[in-house]
């Protein structure tokens, strides 16, 4: 018989799959991390299975017995608020037979039951009811049925993590340098909350595609062209291009950081929003250097952020805060959720605006994603065309780096290959 060529079946090379030469200013990823089933297979033991994953806002289970269900490194859990208050996140899975226990996406309840055999569970998780419970006479341990909470739950700044390791580092210390640019992107917010309702869509491409794409400063003016063009169209002054750096936040988060070239809702006016609403967002400029100091409040107001928290969180702080996470399927298929943050009190015509951008350039119909998914999937259809072996990401080594190189794209793979190569959690 003769042998087929599989070109979905990138073999990983013998030797690294990431190479950094500091001296030579070379920094190289091997395709096949991009391809290989093998690689994804470790990937979600040794990376989903052994970091902090973004769970979910607190602000969507606000009241006692309020849930959410979905999917976090390609295990099906919930998130809800007990009695007490207290947010908890279960393994969604029946102790009896193993079926789904929380069968709908969001709600409110005081008790779970299994469709199955009816074994119900409270916002604790115990086991509350069993039918024909006398049938199991004395000595089963029912205390010990309930359901099984993941290993660690904690919040930060209102954005609950969770992690199958029960012995991770605390979310804090994991968070590292990330921690500064939430705090800095809550308090802008003020009482900030999820607004209701999601962005959902599927990729055809690997997932860390979409993590270098998300920080990447130097695809912007290319791929994105018909959106700057529209808002130079509108007024907007777009001469002073993207300016800004790219640094590593420690723990392979990175972060992008630039001078706003378009408005932000939050405080800074740009023709696009109105002349009415000029004065309006003058006062929350004034509001904000009033709490946090002239120099905090411009950095607020009139710079853009978008921060990776590694593995897969995203939070885009420019013309709106969307809130993006994105779970492989395979090696060459990602689902992606998208939330969009926003001051619980605020104004409507505020609210209108802030909803507007956020749909007009991140949403799945809008200026930017369309564009990102054909560069990813069309990166994904390279990959299997063969000849290359290696994708470069050496750009910005030789000096400081700037908001278009690729420091940021680096420090998410050394903590990537640390992970998967060597066995660091």
């Amino acid at each position: 018989m003769t042998a087929t060529f599989d070109p979905t079946r990138q073999l990983a090379p013998s030797g690294p799959l990431v190479e950094e030469d500091r001296e030579h200013h070379r920094f190289r990823v091997h395709r096949s991390t991009m391809t290989s089933p093998e690689i994804h297979a470790r990937e979600l033991e040794r990376v989903f299975g052994h970091s902090w994953l973004y769970g979910g806002p607190e602000s969507e289970i606000r009241e006692p017995g309020a849930y959410v269900r979905r999917p976090v490194g390609n295990r099906a859990v919930f998130m809800v608020r007990n009695k007490a208050g207290e947010v908890k996140v279960f393994h969604n899975s029946c102790s009896h037979r193993g079926a789904v226990v929380c069968r709908k996406d969001s709600g409110n309840a005081k008790v779970f039951q299994c469709f199955y055999h009816a074994w119900s569970f409270d916002t604790d998780g115990k086991l509350v009811g069993v039918p024909d419970r006398e049938a199991y006479g004395d000595g089963l341990d029912f205390g010990a049925l309930g359901l099984r909470p993941v290993a660690r739950v904690e919040s930060y700044r209102g954005f609950v993590f969770l992690s199958y390791d029960p012995d991770i580092m605390g979310l804090v210390d994991y968070l590292a340098g990330a921690a500064e640019y939430l705090d800095l992107v809550v308090d802008a917010t003020g009482d900030a909350e999820i607004i209701r309702g999601t962005n959902e869509y599927a990729i055809d491409a690997n997932w860390k595609l979409l993590a270098e794409n998300s920080i990447d400063g130097y695809h912007a003016a290319p791929t994105h062209d018909t959106y700057f063009k529209y808002l130079v169209s509108l007024g907007t002054d777009l001469s002073g291009g993207v300016a800004g750096t790219a640094k590593s936040l420690g723990n392979g988060h990175a972060v992008l950081e630039y001078a706003a070239p378009w408005g932000r809702p939050v405080a800074k006016w740009e023709p696009l929003f109105g002349e009415d609403s000029r004065e309006e967002i003058g006062r929350l400029r004034a509001d904000l250097v009033d709490k946090y100091g002239e120099a905090r409040a411009r950095r607020m107001a009139d710079t853009n952020r978008n921060m990776l928290i590694y593995p897969n969180l995203v939070i885009n702080d420019i013309m709106a805060i969307t809130v993006r996470t994105f779970m492989p399927t395979s090696a060459d298929r990602m689902e992606v959720t998208a939330w969009e943050m926003a001051p619980r009190d605020e104004l409507p015509q505020l609210r209108q605006r802030r909803l507007d951008s956020f749909l007009t350039f991140l949403g799945p119909g809008g200026f930017a994603t369309p564009d990102d998914i054909e560069a990813l999937e069309s990166c994904q259809q390279g990959f299997h065309s063969g000849g290359l072996e290696w994708n470069d990401l050496s750009r910005g080594m030789a000096r400081e780096p700037l908001a278009n190189d690729e420091e940021q794209m680096r420090a998410f793979w050394r903590q990537w290959n640390s992970q998967v190569t060597g066995g660091a959690r």
